[in-house]
């Protein structure tokens, strides 16, 4: 990243007005070496004009369905449980209808879904507010549409968080390396093939970008008994366009413009 005196100044000058201290955007621009360049693709990589998600809901019936999903994609990542609500880091989660989709009044929504839970992650918007806001371009948009994440230049604004609309970003008041009063790390799971963070950076979904590298399939899909189906939303022979070819489907706040890369199938077989 080239970068002048001026425009130095200026990031580190942010940083230190919102109280997070000029240290932190020192050490963010030092460690310069962008962590998505830490996995690149090889031969048998997975590509994609537009990366999508279809979230087909009537395929989670049960707690353990959500935590089976949740938990392949936090242990992978390294993402800290830090015990409390206040504190915490969520890469994908459950939420409820009314949170999720606070602007669609569904009265006739089939079955008793409102009152289930979503899983939520982050949208991967084509037109992402985030990356216009960030500062240092920690937050960027690859060319197949995954909205990343470089924890080396966050400086901690937390722009992105205030313009994300959808609550997909976490930020780390606590050191995620660190341990808690009784001794016990707050990543429980440690995976050395995947980076950790620092104190007093966002972080968030990055749709496995490292796995696609490998020719994998996100974490979450490979867990999510065919809840979660992946794929290019601008091939029209790829199953999530096929899947959304053939039901009702739904978007987070699309009145934003954000152009959102995830869609729900609200209406499914709940007996299925």
């Amino acid at each position: 990243m080239s970068m002048d005196r001026r425009q130095f100044l200026k990031i580190a000058g942010i940083s230190t007005i919102l109280g997070i201290g000029a240290a932190t955007a020192v050490n963010g621009l030092r460690n310069g070496g962008a962590e998505a360049s830490e996995f690149e693709p090889g031969p048998e990589a997975l590509k994609a004009k537009r990366w999508g998600f279809v979230v087909d809901m009537s395929k989670f019936k049960t707690d353990e369905d959500f935590a089976r999903v949740i938990h392949a994609c936090h242990s992978i990542h390294n993402v800290p449980d830090y015990g409390n609500p206040k504190d915490e880091i969520k890469w994908i989660w459950k939420d409820t209808y009314e949170h999720t989709f606070a602007d669609q009044e569904e009265r006739y929504m089939a079955g008793d879904r409102k009152e289930k839970p979503f899983m939520v992650f982050c949208n991967h918007c084509d037109q992402p507010p985030c990356v216009r806001v960030c500062p240092t371009k920690a937050t960027f948009k690859r060319k197949d549409g995954i909205v990343m994440m470089d924890m080396h230049r966050c400086i901690g604004c937390r722009f992105c968080m205030a313009a994300c609309p959808y609550g997909s970003r976490s930020f780390n008041f606590r050191d995620p390396r660190g341990k808690d009063d009784n001794g016990r790390p707050f990543i429980k799971e440690l995976n050395p093939e995947f980076p950790t963070r620092t104190m007093g950076v966002v972080e968030k979904c990055t749709l496995c970008y490292e796995r696609l590298a490998k020719g994998l399939k996100p974490a979450c899909v490979e867990q999510s008994g065919g809840g979660i189906v992946f794929g290019d939303l601008e091939d029209p022979n790829s199953e999530v366009r096929q899947l959304l070819g053939k039901n009702y489907t739904i978007r987070r706040r699309p009145e934003l413009g954000t152009q959102p890369s995830i869609y729900y199938i609200v209406g499914g077989n709940e007996n299925a």
